[in-house]
């Protein structure tokens, strides 16, 4: 069984169809891209994915429980966390306080904890901390713990951003546009870190308008346009395509 199935997936606002029966799986283990045109429907199957958008036919498993009539908190408990094309920190807290809010969806602790401290909340806060500067450690931002999210720079935020979606537990990560913005040395960088999580036993899918990147870090590729999938396989085989040059490119016809 994939770890990710999407079945059938259509999305409509109104008149327009954003997305068009969609299928896909994502094997565990494996990066899997998803590239197309700027409107070709990537961050809409993101948003159906992930419980922000309700699909209007068709349905998302993650590891066989079905996920499109769950909602966002409950799906990052499955262990499906993502980012965002718009990165969205809380601007006014440090980096570490970002990590620890990921932490959230697995901690314990409730309002009556919260109030008076007790023993367990203490010990809770506590291995958050630790677990949540073990991430910024992970991601290249151990020193940068203590600085607030909007003192960081633009790549430095991306990271923290993966950081924050890592301390979730997650199974699968879906990475929407991570290195939109960044220059080649930061590109690079990034996808260093996507190998490192991969090996680590991670899953990631990844929404790049990045081709080459794409093509030299995923094991397989499926491209939108117009809110279809026109195709679906390897790297080198998708990058050949005829229909996906004609998206990219144009056609004469």
């Amino acid at each position: 069984m994939a770890l990710l199935s999407v079945e059938d997936v259509s999305k409509r606002f109104g008149g327009i169809q954003a997305l068009d029966h969609i299928t896909l799986t994502v094997e565990a283990g494996e990066i899997y891209g998803l590239i197309g045109p700027n409107g070709a429907g990537k961050t809409t199957l993101f948003n159906c994915m992930t419980g922000l958008y309700t699909v209007s036919s068709g349905a998302v498993r993650l590891d066989g429980v079905a996920l499109q009539t769950q909602k966002p908190h409950s799906i990052v408990r499955l262990g499906f966390a993502r980012t965002f094309q718009n990165i969205r920190l809380f601007a006014n807290m440090s980096a570490l306080e970002n990590v620890m809010v990921g932490r959230h969806a697995r901690t314990r602790a409730n309002v009556l904890g919260a109030v008076f401290r007790g023993r367990r909340t203490r010990a809770e806060e506590a291995d958050t901390q630790e677990r949540a500067q073990a991430l910024l450690h992970r991601v290249g931002l151990a020193a940068r713990g203590q600085v607030l999210a909007c003192h960081l720079a633009y790549g430095d935020q991306r990271r923290l951003e993966i950081a924050r979606a890592l301390a979730t537990e997650p199974r699968l990560l879906a990475l929407d546009e991570p290195v939109a913005g960044m220059n080649p040395s930061e590109r690079a960088q990034m996808g260093e870190l996507m190998q490192e999580l991969r090996a680590d036993g991670l899953t990631l899918l990844l929404i790049e308008h990045d081709v080459k990147l794409v093509m030299g870090l995923c094991d397989r590729v499926a491209v939108l346009d117009y809110g279809r999938k026109i195709a679906e396989g390897p790297a080198e085989a998708v990058r050949n395509d005829p229909a996906v040059i004609a998206a990219y490119l144009g056609s004469e016809a």
